[in-house]
């Protein structure tokens, strides 16, 4: 089984531009996430950009790197033309969040472990939620899977709604997940998704995931255990730095 990861990473971020480029305790965040990534079960890494900036800095360090479109909507299109320049051939390919500097080589196996499966068309992780506050946070999308571990459905609400238990007492009757934003496809899927229209759910919720399940794509999870920290806006730069 061949895989191979990609990167997105865009330079014009509205909440943080530039944030692949911002150091780290002595590396820039898009540094970090590559050299976790080669850690992993991966034949290849890539970095997909739209910007010279990053383009060249990946160069300078010796990492791959691949030149995209500015007008890509989601990082998922941003990867299929990622591979579809590569010259090597793949049967998988794995989206790493170019904004999560601190991902762990074992998040990436699981879900290659996922993709042993030449059955599942894409994959993503899950983790359980332990607080209130995740649990209403709308920037934390939720997910309910049946019982072989196939997403069903993700929000940004709180899902499923427990009948007559007080939101507060929700986490005491009930195992909730969010999801972890990386995803493994099967490169003919890949293809596949990339030309689909976007659909009523995805615009009400803004998430592309509801995308591929609205047609008909099946999308298998694993469970981590793992946090991550992902980083969005100069704030989370702060949190960054107190956790390394």
């Amino acid at each position: 089984m061949s895989i191979l990861g990609i990167i997105p990473a865009r330079y014009a971020s509205t909440r943080f531009p530039g944030k692949p480029l911002v150091e780290i305790g002595g590396k820039s965040m898009i540094r970090r996430v590559y050299e976790q990534a080669q850690k992993a079960r991966l034949q290849k890494v890539v970095v997909a950009t739209d910007d010279a900036r990053i383009f060249e800095h990946v160069q300078s360090f010796g990492g791959n790197v691949v030149m995209t479109s500015e007008n890509h909507e989601s990082g998922t299109d941003r990867c299929f033309e990622a591979y579809r320049k590569n010259d090597e051939e793949f049967q998988y390919v794995i989206n790493i969040q170019g904004d999560e500097p601190f991902i762990q080589p074992e998040q990436i196996n699981l879900l290659a472990d996922l993709l042993q499966d030449n059955s599942v068309q894409l994959a993503t992780l899950i983790k359980k939620i332990h607080t209130t506050e995740e649990l209403s946070n709308p920037n934390l999308p939720k997910v309910v899977t049946d019982i072989h571990g196939q997403a069903l459905l993700f929000s940004r609400q709180t899902i499923p709604f427990l009948r007559n238990v007080p939101p507060h007492d929700w986490l005491l009757h009930h195992t909730f997940y969010k999801h972890i934003g990386i995803y493994g496809y099967r490169t003919d899927i890949l293809e596949q998704i990339t030309q689909l229209p976007m659909g009523k759910l995805e615009k009400a919720e803004s998430l592309e995931q509801l995308r591929w399940l609205e047609n008909g794509y099946k999308i298998r999870t694993a469970v981590t255990e793992i946090e991550n920290l992902g980083i969005d806006t100069p704030e989370d730069l702060e949190k960054a730095l107190r956790f390394l």
